[in-house]
């Protein structure tokens, strides 16, 4: 059924996206402004660009973030898919319904509770806080993300594929690896994507947890945004948003080309 667009849909989409992405994009905008005043326009200019990859603290701080973002994420995308395939391939063990509910739980916590939570068990076990610490935080929130995207796969997946690389020979380890695993692949790199976007967009969780040589990026913006915005800080944000909007255009562009490459398969083998 096709449904015409209406002026009230229409109004509405525009006034949605126009929420959203005005503020981003002046800030892109803004990021080459001649002038060190950021509401003030005085010709296009990428000398702060070069500010900012000059100013130290801000690179450390950026390599920093990257590097909790890459490895928190991508443990968190074997444990959560670990997770994901537990509750949707043992329906029935003891404790599930606790083990489903510790999953779910940092969806709905608040980021404080979370974070002054992570911060007591880390001063109650004498666990110095620096990287590690916000590594293990965000492998702590970003996890039930992942297995909830990894989860929502493994439902419409089709056993028989897997029943039938069992009836050959093949160890269930080895059928997950070789049938399953290459099928869900487009949902635990969706996982990983938003688990490595939440990563980098975090600031209250690593506000409790990091310690001296492990500020993140967004701790230090926060904290220089308190003295008010530079142009050095639209220059990073910008690049931010570039990253990030490079990483899901590549996400999505691999994702199609394996639903495409799947098609083919099946009609080959429906033709065959």
């Amino acid at each position: 059924m096709n449904r015409k667009w209406t002026a009230f849909n229409i109004i509405s989409v525009t006034f949605g996206f126009a929420f959203l992405y005005i503020p981003i994009l002046l800030l892109i905008i803004y990021s080459f402004n001649e002038s060190r005043l950021v509401t003030v326009w005085a010709g296009f200019s990428a000398k702060w660009y070069a500010e900012a990859f000059a100013n130290r603290s801000l690179m450390d701080a950026a390599w920093v973030t990257f590097r909790v973002a890459i490895i928190s994420a991508s443990i968190a995308t074997v444990l959560g898919t670990m997770a994901a395939t537990a509750l949707v391939r043992h329906t029935r063990f003891r404790g599930r319904f606790l083990f489903s509910g510790m999953i779910y739980a940092p969806l709905v916590m608040p980021e404080v509770i979370t974070g002054l939570s992570l911060l007591l068990l880390f001063v109650a076990i004498g666990f110095d806080r620096g990287m590690t610490t916000v590594v293990l935080a965000h492998i702590t929130f970003s996890m039930c993300f992942v297995a909830v995207v990894v989860q929502s796969r493994l439902l419409n997946f089709d056993r028989s594929l897997e029943e039938a690389a069992l009836d050959l020979g093949a160890t269930p380890a080895r059928a997950f690896f070789s049938v399953t695993l290459p099928i869900i692949a487009p949902a635990v790199l969706a996982g990983w994507m938003l688990a490595f976007t939440l990563s980098l967009d975090d600031l209250v969780i690593a506000q409790f947890t990091s310690g001296p040589g492990a500020n993140t990026l967004p701790m230090k913006i926060f904290s220089q945004v308190r003295l008010g915005v530079t142009p050095e800080i639209n220059a990073v944000c910008t690049i931010l948003v570039g990253i990030v909007a490079t990483g899901v255009i590549i996400a999505s562009l691999a994702a199609k080309r394996r639903e495409v490459g799947r098609l083919r398969a099946e009609q080959m083998a429906a033709r065959a």
